[in-house]
């Protein structure tokens, strides 16, 4: 079932562009390191890469990542019998588990500008907003609902609620013990989430 994931055009097309992205990430963490966040432009990032005009603003660069692509695709190769919860847990697991050292090193880096960059922190919440879509035109898929469907919208809610009320306040996630802390309150949360949520 992976390599079929992997032959569609369409997750072709995903994957292109992630790596794309990713280069371009890489560029604009180096020129952030060099001349500081506020003193670089969209337009250095993207010369540097050797683009045109990717992103529509810096915050974007560090925030848009490929995160949502290996979760997805990890979604869609849990079996058929797990609930839609169950399956959701199981592809954060194997997501989780994908990240070499290297991106961690990248998702640290990212997450310390986040906390200390007041424009990136505001992003942020748009960025989850957007995840919600995201969670639950997939969630609607394995279930055979659609996405506008309550039921799917509140999952999807509530799977970035958990998300969000681990991750946030976001000081000191950037160190390695503490992100590794925080998969784990994430999966923590995610399993009482499906179990009801008990008090």
């Amino acid at each position: 079932m992976l390599e079929e994931s992997r032959d569609r055009p369409d997750g072709l097309r995903e994957r292109k562009k992630a790596r794309t992205r990713a280069s371009i990430r890489e560029h604009a963490l180096r020129l952030f390191r060099e001349q500081g966040y506020q003193a670089t432009t969209v337009e250095q990032i993207a010369a540097a890469a050797e683009v045109f005009r990717y992103f529509p603003s810096k915050e974007d660069v560090v925030l848009q990542d490929d995160m949502d692509i290996r979760m997805i695709e990890a979604l869609e190769r849990q079996p058929g019998g797990l609930s839609p919860l169950g399956a959701v847990r199981a592809a954060i697991r194997e997501m989780i588990a994908s990240y070499s050292e290297a991106d961690v090193e990248v998702l640290r880096e990212t997450t310390a500008l986040t906390m200390t960059v007041p424009e990136i922190r505001a992003r942020a919440l748009d960025e989850f907003a957007r995840t919600i879509n995201v969670i639950a035109a997939a969630v609607a898929k394995r279930a055979g609902r659609s996405p506008d469907d309550l039921a799917v919208r509140v999952m999807a809610g509530a799977i970035i609620g958990v998300i969000m009320s681990t991750t946030i306040p976001w000081e000191g996630w950037s160190d390695r013990q503490t992100m590794e802390d925080t998969f784990g309150r994430i999966e923590q949360g995610l399993a009482l989430l499906e179990a009801g949520l008990p008090l």
